[in-house]
């Protein structure tokens, strides 16, 4: 019987935040061939002993030095493509992670640099691997999430107005919303928002109700992008 090729297990993260009034994306300058000097999702090899959620949450805490548990992180897809690493037979599970103005990231011991990214100013075809291809997914499962689900929340700090919240679903979107219709969906989702009972003035100079995320995973009902 013919011998199994060498092959590796990765991880490679799509970690998303909004700061500076901007979605950005967090990539790695490769320090090591292959694509040495490209800019690539961050990412590693998974050691002997350890499974992949445990993986994924190391090289997390490793790039953007905050401990596991304190961001949204879920799997996202697998990826296998023969030929998508040079070096050898490389299947890596991709992971999305979302959380609101995350700090300076740190480079890993193989990138030379780390940065967050604009989405809206990145050029996909410049970066390593087939990673072009799993930033895209990872967008598309966060902007799909936003229509079904409370993730969006994951991107507000802890207390946070009905205009901020607004605000990320535009800049994932990539879209404006109409204040009053975003206000009176958002605030009549079943269990989306829990009042804080204080207001503050820092939206403007009207006083702002603050909330935080309710007990509910699903919206109901769903908040629905405007497609074509």
């Amino acid at each position: 019987m013919d011998q199994f090729p060498p092959s590796a297990v990765t991880v490679d993260l799509v970690v998303l935040t909004i700061t500076q009034e901007q979605l950005c994306v967090l990539l790695v300058r490769r320090g090591i061939e292959p694509f040495r000097d490209a800019w690539a999702l961050p990412g590693g090899f998974v050691l002997a002993d350890e499974n992949l959620d445990t993986a994924a949450r190391r090289e997390l805490a490793e790039e953007t030095g905050l401990a596991p548990g304190t961001v949204h992180i879920e799997q996202l897809a697998g990826y296998g493509d023969p030929g998508r690493d040079p070096r050898l037979r490389v299947v890596t599970i991709a992971y999305l992670a979302l959380a609101p103005d995350l700090p300076v990231p740190q480079a890993g011991t193989d990138a030379a640099d780390a940065r967050w990214t604009p989405v809206a100013s990145l050029d996909p075809a410049t970066l390593a691997f087939d990673h072009a291809k799993i930033l895209a997914d990872g967008l598309e499962r966060a902007r799909a999430k936003l229509e079904y689900t409370s993730l969006a929340t994951a991107f507000c700090p802890p207390e946070f107005t009905v205009a901020q919240l607004r605000r990320v679903y535009e800049l994932v979107w990539d879209t404006r919303l109409d204040p009053r219709n975003f206000h009176r969906k958002v605030t009549g989702a079943d269990g989306l928002l829990q009042p804080v009972g204080t207001t503050t003035t820092r939206d403007g100079g009207r006083p702002a109700r603050l909330y935080r995320t309710g007990p509910a995973e699903l919206l109901s009902p769903p908040m629905l992008r405007t497609r074509g």
